[in-house]
């Protein structure tokens, strides 16, 4: 066994190569034990989302830097190595405006419906994307049904928040949303209606050579937000499930459960309850404070697999007290057992206001002014584990005595182990790495990211 990379990730400097440190001797207990055959989830992969304002942002450069923002993202072996991308069925929060694929009230044969939207914004960016990456897996969520579906009429579901930038929605007070609640109309017409409507987004995209292999009914089902947003109960979601699985079985599509935004396992659980709608659900996707129930649900279902959906977003500063945060998100969704880790925005203008006045982080910093873009702190985090990590290597077990638990490992298909470990301190940090037989005593630099390539 031999350490054949070392990568170090600070502050100042991302992206630093290390001389790889040689095997030695072990005296006294190790300070991180990596146990190979302690062998875990399957990793399915890493990516971003497609959004429109990540395509617009783009568009401010010229085609040679997208080219190179994507090759960087996407190309096999060259950065990101993403596998994996989320889309949207319809609107988001980070769309250019309201927007859904059929908006004709009472249109239940759908024979209005449309992606024509998508041809300027989403297809030009997930074609883009797979020149670089052929095999990109690809799964959807609606923000939101059409208007004329929901119990509302409207794309938003809450009031915008003046104190936090929001921008008018032109929601009106009766028109307000509130968790717990089915803003989505569950009567048979309207359930059968979406269901088929996801059916015929499936059949659109996959018309232009652009198959969906997975989605999920809902983003966020509990929150009624000022974008594009509908809530659902468990009930409700069990009712469209009833519609929607045996739309997407014809297709081949799996369906997740989610996304769930909620720390409470028995949301899932309450679905699950419903033997239809348990038959068709293969996984969870769960994102911001769903986290608290990842770990129960690991436990608990065993045979569902579990895709983190979408970091948490911050607040479009990118900067580097946000990455390590970022670093702490990834680290504990793997350990409980995450197989698929999403981002949400590649790409956005420099403060990332979204069209309802909501600043995110993103993967990729435009100037629009300049034509110039920067990579941020985070996506290099993201980098320090997706690069290294292919699609069905598994996490292995790094465990500690001795108060080291800040690290992750992971065994490639080819056999190689990489392992990534964050030195939280303000000071150089030795560290005793212990690999089957053979002993590795790195300095990790202080505040930094290092991620370590061992040939077995």
């Amino acid at each position: 066994m031999r350490n054949t990379e070392w990568i170090v990730t600070t502050r100042s400097e991302a992206w630093r190569k290390h001389e790889p440190t040689a095997a030695g001797a072990l005296s006294g207990m190790p300070d991180v034990m990596v146990d190979l055959d302690a062998q875990l989830q399957r990793i399915e992969g890493f990516g971003p989302a497609f959004n429109e304002m990540g395509w617009t942002s783009l568009g401010a450069l010229t085609d040679e830097q997208r080219r190179e923002i994507l090759h960087e993202m996407f190309a096999p072996g060259a950065g990101a190595n993403f596998t994996v991308g989320r889309m949207p069925v319809g609107a988001n929060d980070f769309s250019r405006d309201w927007y859904s694929y059929d908006e004709v009230p009472g249109d239940f044969e759908l024979e209005h419906f449309s992606i024509e939207n998508d041809h300027e914004t989403l297809i030009p960016f997930i074609r883009a994307a797979r020149e670089q990456q052929p095999g990109l897996a690809l799964w959807a969520s609606p923000w939101s049904p059409p208007t004329w579906m929901k119990t509302n009429g409207h794309y938003a579901a809450a009031l915008p928040v003046k104190v936090m930038g929001q921008s008018e929605n032109g929601l009106e007070p009766h028109q307000v949303g509130r968790e717990g609640t089915d803003m989505f109309i569950l009567e048979e017409p309207y359930l059968r209606a979406y269901a088929n409507y996801f059916g015929k987004f499936i059949d659109a995209y996959a018309e232009l050579g652009i198959d969906i292999g997975m989605v999920m009914p809902q983003n966020e089902f509990n929150s009624a937000q000022v974008f594009p947003s509908c809530t659902w109960t468990p009930d409700g979601l069990a009712a469209f499930l009833r519609h929607l699985g045996p739309v997407m079985g014809q297709r081949g599509v799996e369906i997740f459960f989610g996304t769930l935004e909620r720390g409470n396992p028995d949301l899932l659980n309450a679905v699950l309850a419903d033997p239809e709608a348990a038959a068709v659900v293969t996984g969870v996707g769960a994102q911001w404070h769903g986290k608290g129930a990842v770990r129960v649900i690991h436990r608990e279902h065993p045979e569902l697999r579990i895709y983190q959906t979408e970091q948490e977003c911050g607040d479009g500063r990118n900067d580097w007290r946000y990455a390590r945060y970022s670093w702490a998100l990834m680290r504990d969704f793997f350990l409980d057992g995450a197989e698929a880790y999403l981002y949400w925005n590649l790409s956005l203008e420099r403060g990332g206001v979204s069209r309802w006045g909501w600043s995110q982080n993103s993967l990729v910093v435009v100037d629009p002014e300049t034509a110039t873009f920067e990579y941020t702190h985070e996506y290099h985090v993201l980098k320090h584990v997706s690069h290294f990590v292919e699609p069905g290597a598994r996490l292995v077990q790094a465990k500690s005595f001795t108060g080291f638990e800040n690290q992750l490992a992971f065994r490639n298909p080819d056999g190689s182990v990489a392992i990534v470990i964050q030195n939280d301190l303000s000071e150089e940090q030795p560290v005793t790495l212990l690999l089957g037989d053979k002993v590795f005593t790195p300095v990790l630099p202080a505040d930094s990211l290092s991620t370590f390539v061992f040939e077995v």
